[in-house]
This record gives C-alpha cells, structure tokens and sequence, in this order.
C-alpha cells in the first residue's frame, strides 16, 4: 500500500491561490487538494511543489503553473463520464489531476523516459489510472477517438487538423494557441474559439524521443 504524505499548509495556500485566480469548480479544486503534486517534480524541488509558479523537468520542458493548468481544466467543464485526450504528459501532474476528474483519460508524451515516470508516479501517488504513450501528439490517438475533451499543453501556431477530427460534436479542447489559451468547441457545422488569457508554453513537436 502506497502512503502519500501532502503538504497540507502548502496545498492549502495554493488551493486559496487558485480561487483567487477564478478557479471556482469545487471539482477541479478537490483534485488539486487530493493530487500530491511534489512528486511531480524533479528531485531538489519539491520545497517549490505547492507554490504558482512553473518548474523545469527533464527534456527542456516544463510543468505548469497551477493556476495554468487549473485554468485549462476548468474551461473543460469536465463530467465524471467524460473521456480525454492529453496531448504532452510531462511530468504527469495534469495527467493525475484528469484521472480523479473523468471516466478515461488518454495522454501522449514525445519523450519516453518522461511516459515511464509518469507510470510510476500515477502508481505510487495513489492517483487513478491511465492510457499512456510516446508518440506524436499531433496525430493524437485515433484508435480510442472520439473524445468529449482535449487538452495541449504545448504551444502551437495553429489547431492540428488531426486533434479537431478525433474531437465529438459538443465537445471541447484547450489549447495554447499563438500565445493565449484558446477554448475550442466542436459543432456539426465547424467549431468555435474563445481566447481565455495570455500563455507561455513549450512548442508542440512532431515525432518521439528517448
């Protein structure tokens, strides 16, 4: 049996951050309070877990702010019954928030090395479970489509073609588009977008690596 310890001063003080920041879904903000985000970190800063800031993981990429990616889970408006598409695991911080928020989630991460952490991490955070894989998140992950959510969290100059077509009618994708965060929603008849606020993220990238 795996016992996780949480700050709980520090998750604390985040979680009246978040509000602060109009992040207002007792859902999403009960996944932050239950999900121990210092070991999501990289070793030597986890002193830095609870606090809104971004912190560099392996890869040259980054896990982001809280405040960020509450603010992209919120957008969803997520279901217990919904099913996701996460495109860039990371560390696995979003991935194990989305676990305790929807019925399946479904997460793609270039870097392999990072998808076997995250395996661990989900397993020994007491976290629920999920579809993993290194692959190519601009082609999503057509085999399990369609999906009712999708999130990026990388930077892209333009809505994948690919992610669009595995998303249902009705549903939603946040996305970093052009520097902001962008709300998409899938009709019969196209989409619409939203800009929600500015952003910095990484570039989303073609291909995998070890």
């Amino acid at each position: 049996m795996v016992i996780v310890e949480i700050d709980e001063r520090g998750a604390q003080r985040l979680i009246e951050t978040l509000k602060s920041k109009g992040i207002k879904d007792e859902r999403v903000l009960e996944a932050f309070r239950k999900v121990p985000r210092h070991m999501f970190v990289p070793g030597g800063l986890e002193h830095k877990a609870y606090y809104d800031s971004a912190l560099p993981i392996p890869g040259g990429q980054t896990i982001s702010a809280p405040s960020t990616v509450a603010t992209m889970i919120q957008a969803l408006h997520l279901t217990p019954r919904d099913k996701v598409l996460e495109v860039g695991t990371g560390s696995g911080f979003q991935t194990a928030l989305l676990t305790r928020l929807v019925a399946e989630v479904y997460s793609i991460e270039r870097n392999l090395t990072l998808v076997n952490e995250v395996m661990d991490r989900l397993i020994q955070s007491g976290c629920g479970t999920a579809h993993l894989r290194a692959g190519d998140g601009i082609q999503g992950w057509s085999e399990y489509a369609p999906y009712d959510a999708i999130i990026l969290s990388a930077g892209t100059d333009g809505i994948p073609k690919q992610l669009l077509e595995q998303l249902n009618v009705g549903g939603r994708m946040v996305i970093p588009l052009k520097g902001c965060l962008t709300l998409v929603v899938k009709s019969a008849q196209g989409f619409r977008s939203r800009e929600l606020t500015e952003c910095r993220f990484v570039p989303l990238l073609p291909g995998h690596s070890s």
